[in-house]
This record gives structure tokens, sequence and C-alpha cells, in this order.
């Protein structure tokens, strides 16, 4: 599940169903009784993990991962980002094609919804690669079960050319289940950091050698990625493939450090950078 706060409420996101505790600041000690927003989430386990949060339209948004490693469900609502408003009316799905985001962040100039995608398992070590994408605008499909990477078409779904799609703005490395990303925002970072792109690669679980594991920055030039390239590592060991941590979301805080979560060792770490 995932907590994510409003005007004062707290809300909770599992697998079928939004609460949401009302007034959660000031009853801590004696928190009031969880308010059904909705019920209406698929209740697949596969991919069911519910990243909250949101967005500059006061919308919440949530993924929908596709209910298996790969298919082509016919539920429009499966491998989506869906929003709705806070009291649960309104469900839309917002970017199909989208086969696991657990996170995303809007463009602190754009305002344009940016997010994460693992890609696919079973296709080798070094295929798909992982993808960051960014949707400009509601009703955009981004390819999978078809397409992977923005030019690899699937070996069982293959009746759509990869060109119908939109291309990610990055491909990341295979395998490396990208998870929480933000914009960077604050000032700690030298310049050139203004409005990257901060991703935590938790780490393959399922490649011959072992791969992520660390922090990545993309730098950006206006909406084209200018590079990929690694921000804060060493969890893992590439001589041994031994693994001390696994990152799993960052938070750029008012002072413009960065924390990064760590669901191996359970902790949190500050990343600081003096411009």
């Amino acid at each position: 599940m995932l907590f994510r706060s409003r005007d004062g409420s707290l809300f909770i996101a599992q697998i079928g169903r939004l609460l949401r505790l009302d007034g959660i600041d000031g009853k801590l000690a004696s928190p009031p009784k969880p308010v059904v927003v909705t019920e209406a989430f698929p209740k697949f386990e596969h991919h069911g993990w519910r990243y909250i949060k949101f967005g500059p339209d006061g919308w919440l948004y949530m993924p929908i991962g596709a209910p298996c490693n790969i298919c082509n469900r016919e539920e429009p609502i499966f491998a989506s980002i869906m929003r709705m408003k806070p009291d649960g009316t309104g469900m839309e799905v917002f970017a199909s094609g989208v086969r696991n985001t657990v996170g995303f962040d809007w463009h602190p100039v754009t305002h344009e919804l940016w997010f994460t995608d693992n890609g696919r398992d079973e296709l080798g070590n070094d295929l798909p690669p992982d993808e960051l994408n960014r949707a400009a605008h509601a009703g955009m499909h981004f390819g999978y079960p078809f397409c992977h990477g923005g030019v690899i078409m699937d070996p069982e779904f293959h009746d759509r050319a990869c060109s119908e799609f939109e291309p990610p703005v990055q491909n990341l490395a295979p395998h490396i289940a990208a998870l929480g990303m933000r914009f960077y925002t604050g000032a700690m970072f030298p310049p050139e950091y203004k409005n990257a792109v901060i991703i935590a690669e938790h780490g393959s679980w399922n490649r011959a050698r072992k791969l992520g594991y660390r922090v990545m920055v993309v730098k950006l030039d206006g909406n084209k990625a200018v590079s990929y390239e690694p921000l804060v590592s060493g969890w893992l060991d590439d001589q041994t493939d031994e693994v001390w941590g696994r990152p799993a979301d960052v938070e750029v805080l008012d002072d413009g450090s960065l924390l990064i979560s760590d669901d191996w060792k359970g902790g949190i770490r500050s990343e600081e950078r003096r411009v």
C-alpha cells in the first residue's frame, strides 16, 4: 500500500481499494475510522502495488499494472495510468500501454506527466530496456504489449507497428526495475542538475549478472534526454554480484538535498552535492 496526504486527509491505496482518513494530523493518537473512497480497482496481485500522487490538476493518479509478464487484456484499465477526482468519481484512463510504473512526477515547468516503466521479462539478459516516458496529454499509448523501447516488436504480440506508439524519452538499462523518480527542483546540486530526472533503479532479479542497484540521473534539454548516468552507486559489487542495497524511491527536500529509500536495508539515505 502507499499513503498520500491532501488537505489534512491521508489517502491509503491498497490493491483493490482507496481509503481516506480525515483530519489525521490532529488525531494521530486515535486515528479516525477509514472512509472507503472507491473499491473499483482490479484485485490482481501481479503488478498490483499501488503508487498514488496528486497532479497539478488536483486529480489523483494511480497506475494499474498489467496482471502478467506479457499479455493483452481487453479491459482498458490494465497496463495504464488512471486518474480520478479525490472523492473517487470521474475515474478514467490517462495513459495506456504502460506495463508497470511505480514512479511518476510532473515537470516543474510544463506540468506534463513523466514516468518510469518496467520492461517485460523472458527476452534475454539485455532486452528489453526499461523506459522513461513523457505523457504530454491524456490518451497517449506507450506500446505495451506490442512494442518495447520504442523499436522492439514483441515476439508474441506483433500485430501493431512501433510507429503507432509514443517512443520513450530515454531507454534505460534492461531489467533494472526503475521505480521512484523525481525532477530535481532544489538548488543544492550544481546548476546542470536543475529539472533533471532522478531515478531509483531497484535492480534486476532474473538477469545472469545483476544490473541496477543505483540512482541514475537523466539530464534534459527541453523534452530531450541528453545524458543518462549514475548519480549514486555502490549497492552492487560488479565483481562478485553481491548486493548491499536496493534503491526504491527518491525525494527532494526543501533544502535541496535528496533522500533515497532502500527497501533492502530498510533505511533512508541523504545525498548532498554542493554547488
